[in-house]
């Protein structure tokens, strides 16, 4: 199982921002980072979690670990709800970000996926930590200045 850990983020919110992600495969670990110019940072979360599985082969079973509660449980508990309520939420408002979960559910339901939380920022030499971390400083590095 291919381990991926994303991560996005905004300076200012809307604003430029940026995303990241590690993917490790075995012994082998590659990191990719992205960014766009306005942009909010559920979209740049959203954006790395996209961008992370399309670079992972179809057939690869995948473990992804985000710090972004808006993602994990958005992918696993409240896009159930949405699909139901043609994409309005429980206070009766349109999903944000729409054209991103569609593409993250498209995904989601055709390939193996297992999502994870992991606490952000943590100190350390857990994995979750050291990759977390990873993820982090590539998608604050990559917003523009």
């Amino acid at each position: 199982m291919i381990k991926i850990y994303t991560d996005g983020a905004c300076s200012g919110n809307p604003g430029p921002g940026g995303w990241g992600f590690v993917i490790i495969d075995g012994e082998n670990t590659k990191s990719f980072s992205g960014s766009e110019d306005a942009t909010t940072n559920n979209r740049m979360e959203l954006t790395a979690a996209i961008k992370a599985i399309e670079s992972v082969d179809i057939n690869e079973s995948i473990m992804l670990h985000t710090d972004s509660t808006y993602v994990q449980k958005g992918i696993t508990e409240w896009i159930i709800n949405w699909k139901k309520k043609n994409w309005i939420t429980s206070t009766k408002k349109p999903v944000a970000n729409k054209d991103l979960w569609l593409k993250l559910d498209e995904y989601n339901v055709s390939r193996d996926i297992k999502w994870t939380w992991v606490k952000a920022h943590q100190s350390g030499d857990s994995n979750d930590s050291i990759y977390n971390n990873m993820a982090d400083k590539l998608a604050t590095g990559a917003i523009a200045k």
